[in-house]
């Protein structure tokens, strides 16, 4: 499994961004995919997620409106859209690949993506 984050950067407050994340090394298209991120001196919060046919997306309460999940089974990739970012969306942002375990899930993750926003 491998996961390649990329498209973040410093961009200033109420500016946009999409994040993409390539997959390879496994039957993209069977997968549920998710976004989790990571603030500075935070755990790990979940953003967002998008059933294997991109036909139905979840997200978090503190992300709704504003981020918007979606798929290209065609090309492996995940992507995550963000508007009318926010200093509280300076994070490291992961994609992550969902499978069902005893109990709940197993994710596989990218490297992460950093993204700063800042004036």
């Amino acid at each position: 499994v491998q996961l390649v984050e990329s498209g973040g950067g410093l961009v200033q407050p109420g500016g946009s961004l999409r994040l993409s994340c390539a997959a390879s090394g496994f039957t993209f298209s069977s997968y549920y995919m998710s976004w989790v991120r990571q603030a500075p001196g935070k755990g790990l919060e979940w953003v967002s997620d998008i059933d294997s046919s991109g036909g139905s997306t979840y997200y978090a309460d503190s992300v709704k409106g504003r981020f918007t999940i979606s798929r290209d089974n065609a090309k492996n990739t995940l992507y995550l859209r963000i508007h009318s970012l926010e200093h509280e969306d300076t994070a490291l942002d992961y994609c992550a690949r969902r499978t069902p375990y005893i109990g709940g899930y197993q994710y596989s993750w990218g490297q992460g993506n950093q993204v700063t926003i800042s004036s």
